[in-house]
């Protein structure tokens, strides 16, 4: 006894085929078209479903990852500025060093263009099947401070923890105190050799230690952070105010 069209695709809702349920109409009508085979049009359900399934994962990760904004790195353009050559971009974007678990950071004063190099690199390594996370340095400390008091810090330093790729926007942009320092060593010394990092910060790592009151721990977080690190000076005119937008003509 044969099925309605409408059975069948309950039957693989039922199956967790879900997408491949919805699509299925459009399959058929293809299959009639171009006369497919049988296993042409097995080849069809399957591709399909399979690339549904990988485009909600990778939409999945970009929303856990919590980026600022999506900007892509075809977006980053390189006559902008002088930090990186062409052939580093493209070394960059092979991504072996993330493989590797090498750190990346990115130097410069505001607006140089060191968040968006580092969401563009993000974004990719999510396209290519990395996790992960984007946290500001401000909302990483806040998240450590209250980790074992609220669900949602939890949720988020898991994913954290997870990552394939952690990056930490504007590190050391204020100081701080001995016990969020603590902290802070806590998560990198659990990060280390395990996930890449990518650290934006308008301060050098030498000044990173007057900010802190027990310079101990810094050095700590230094000795991890910087024992397998490219370190990209970003030192150029604010992109931001280059392409500022103005309320005169």
């Amino acid at each position: 006894m044969s099925k309605s069209v409408t059975e069948i695709q309950q039957a693989f809702k039922q199956l967790r085929l879900s997408e491949t349920a919805e699509e299925l109409p459009e399959l058929l009508r293809k299959a009639e078209q171009a006369s497919w085979t049988y296993l042409e049009f097995l080849e069809q359900l399957t591709t399909y479903e399979l690339n549904r399934r990988e485009e909600k994962s990778i939409e999945r990760r970009l929303n856990w990852a919590r980026f600022p904004f999506y900007k892509p790195i075809t977006m980053f353009d390189l006559d902008e500025q002088t930090a990186i050559t062409e052939r580093q971009l493209k070394q960059l974007r092979e991504y072996q060093w993330l493989e590797q678990a090498y750190n990346l950071i990115l130097l410069g004063p505001p607006g140089a263009g060191k968040t968006l190099l580092s969401v563009g690199l993000g974004i990719e390594a999510i396209q290519k099947g990395f996790q992960v996370s984007f946290v500001t340095m401000g909302e990483l400390i806040q998240l450590l401070k209250t980790e074992e008091f609220t669900n949602k810090s939890r949720t988020q330093l898991k994913r954290i923890r997870s990552s394939d790729l952690v990056i930490i926007d504007d590190v050391m942009y204020v100081a701080m105190d001995e016990r969020e320092a603590t902290l802070f060593f806590q998560l990198i010394h659990q990060l280390y050799e395990q996930s890449s990092l990518i650290l934006t910060s308008n301060r050098s790592p030498e000044e990173w230690t007057e900010l802190v009151d027990n310079q101990g721990i810094m050095t700590a977080i230094l000795d991890r952070l910087l024992h397998r690190v490219e370190v990209i000076h970003m030192n150029n005119e604010s992109y931001r105010l280059k392409h500022q937008k103005t309320i005169f003509n």
